[in-house]
């Protein structure tokens, strides 16, 4: 009923319908590259190379004539292989060493003689029956090298991070549109370069950039998207920009079972890029944006294309809306109305008391959502099953919390929703350190609803900071947030590791985290149903407190006024029928 709903009140909407789902679309090569490295950076079993040819091969008390066929009982990793050269040496392969018995006279798997060891200076032998090939076996990334393959996705997250702050505040400078331009092109040129790139540091660096153009995607996207539909579709639509992200998630499963080598395995994901890039050129600038920049004529134009998409005999005039010239041009004149051409930063976020409380307040639930989206995906590879079923699951169990998520934000509120699934989810984190280990079945359902919770929060404030600060700023707001969200994604693995100091710390940090958040979202303002502010005036009133940036009270009509830019083609159509 959901989907249905929203899709008939877009169908109102051609023109913006067309540009949802062509922004929405490249949303899924984000999901594909944020999860890529989980099979083109496995590490399969592996010991060190043979300084010879093999006439036979002995694992306990299996004989074998080739090691390939020795993976299938492999079981940990301090097994280890016992191979007889042609020349009659005897040959104990470890993982990181290989030893050479001195007395060689029978095959036997114990032997209690002396033994030289020696380094792997051979290289490696790999278990390629489930990958032919990754860049951990290409490059070697294992023993001593290991820590430059676990580097891999934190340098990959670092570059989601500051890619999140710069392409935001680009979007919020240059515009929208030339963002959204840049980076999905980006995506498609940095995704296919990293397949041919020559070794390891080539290859972080190109997933680096790679990284950067996809956080930057996905931020702008969701600003865009948010500013050209109605107040009424603004929730479903936003919230399924998760959806096509959680799409392209599967993708990743289902690539990854189809294809076993890592080079052509990230040609296949990249390619899903192809598509929108050869139309994104087509996409306009957002009337928001363009007001927000003074450029009314241009503006105009948007408004008058989205008119004859949603055949709208006559178009709405800018001037009659708001009379937006008069209101500014005299603002130029005033003492401190310069807020509205002058260039923002990320200490505009500050700018008052109020402001700042919601900027703490917004990270922190940033933070804590993807710390415990993290924490919470890890801990599901105790579901056992096949890998890539399991991380198709992985992704379509986002999709059902998201529908769950938009009733309850336009039934409730997005405040209304967000502070209970907060709480649930440090109240889940608490029944988990309960449950008796024993009860696997109730610990992994547990597990999977502490995912659920956080999940809706997780994606709920993407759309609630879009509306919690004004246009001038909006990008920078939602850009700054992901970086917050990045920093909990690189921090989640180190958590995960705390299991060794007590296997309950990462959930209790989760708890804690999810508990302080839930608490502080109390403060935060309700904008269920509001237009969408323009200033950090209009902003500061959205909190009830008429104390502004400019000390000045905000003129109430501006927001509301431009509002009508994103509503007039569903009130027209309605006139119509």
């Amino acid at each position: 009923a959901g989907f249905s709903s929203v899709n008939i009140f877009l169908s109102l909407y051609r023109f913006q319908a067309c540009v949802y789902f062509a922004s929405v679309f490249q949303a899924m090569s984000c999901g594909i590259h944020y999860l890529a490295s989980v099979f083109m950076a496995v590490t399969p079993n592996f010991v060190c190379g043979i300084p010879g040819n093999v006439s036979s091969v002995l694992f306990f008390n299996s004989s074998e004539s080739s090691i390939e066929d020795i993976w299938t009982l492999w079981t940990s990793i301090e097994n280890y292989i016992v191979v007889q050269l042609e020349n009659g040496e005897v040959w104990e392969l470890n993982q990181c060493s290989r030893s050479k018995r001195e007395v060689s006279l029978d095959l036997a798997y114990e032997y209690k003689g002396n033994k030289s060891v020696f380094s792997c200076s051979d290289g490696f032998l790999y278990d390629d029956t489930k990958w032919k090939s990754t860049v951990v076996t290409q490059w070697d990334l294992v023993c001593d090298r290991e820590w430059l393959a676990k580097l891999i996705q934190p340098t990959f997250m670092l570059g989601v991070l500051i890619g999140a702050v710069i392409f935001g505040d680009i979007a919020d400078r240059l515009g929208r549109k030339r963002v959204i331009w840049f980076t999905s092109a980006g995506q498609f040129v940095f995704g296919i370069a990293v397949a041919f790139t020559f070794d390891y540091y080539s290859f972080v660096i190109v997933r680096f950039l790679l990284a950067m153009v996809s956080s930057g995607y996905l931020v702008v996207a969701f600003v865009y998207v948010t500013e050209f539909v109605g107040i009424k579709a603004r929730t479903w639509a936003s919230m399924h920009v998760h959806a096509f992200f959680a799409m392209g998630i599967m993708i990743v499963a289902l690539v990854g079972f189809l294809v076993r080598t890592w080079w052509v395995y990230q040609i296949f994901v990249s390619i899903a890029t192809l598509p929108f890039v050869l139309c994104c050129w087509m996409l306009p600038e957002t009337p928001f944006w363009l007001l927000s920049e003074e450029r009314y004529e241009d503006a105009q134009k948007v408004i008058n294309i989205m008119a004859r998409w949603n055949k709208v005999s006559t178009p709405c005039k800018v001037s009659e809306l708001c009379s937006v010239q008069h209101d500014l041009v005299s603002g130029r004149t005033g003492d401190n109305d310069m807020s509205s051409t002058k260039k923002h930063n990320i200490l505009d976020l500050f700018c008052n008391w109020d402001i700042a409380r919601r900027t703490i307040t917004v990270w922190l639930i940033w933070f804590t959502g993807s710390l415990g989206y993290y924490v919470f995906s890890l801990s599901s590879v105790s579901l056992g099953g096949n890998e890539y079923l399991n991380l198709f699951l992985i992704g379509a169990v986002e999709l059902p919390c998201y529908i769950v998520a938009c009733i309850g934000m336009d039934k409730l509120g997005r405040r209304n929703t967000l502070i209970p699934f907060l709480i649930l989810s440090a109240l889940i984190c608490v029944l988990i350190m309960v449950i008796p280990q024993d009860f696997n079945i109730l610990i992994i359902l547990a597990n999977m609803a502490g995912k659920f919770s956080i999940g809706v929060a997780f994606g709920l404030i993407y759309l609630y900071t879009a509306e919690l600060y004004p246009t001038i700023v909006r990008s920078l707001a939602v850009g700054s947030g992901s970086m917050m969200c990045r920093v909990g994604s690189v921090v989640a693995p180190f958590c995960v590791y705390l299991r060794s100091v007590w296997i309950f710390m990462p959930l209790l940090l989760v708890g804690i985290m999810a508990l302080l958040s839930g608490i502080l979202t109390i403060m935060l303002p309700e904008t269920l149903g509001k237009p969408l502010t323009n200033t950090l005036v209009e902003a500061t009133e959205l909190g009830r407190n008429k104390k502004s940036c400019s000390g000045k009270t905000p003129p109430a009509h501006s927001g509301a006024a431009l509002e009508k830019i994103e509503m007039f083609g569903q009130e027209t159509v309605n006139t119509e029928k």
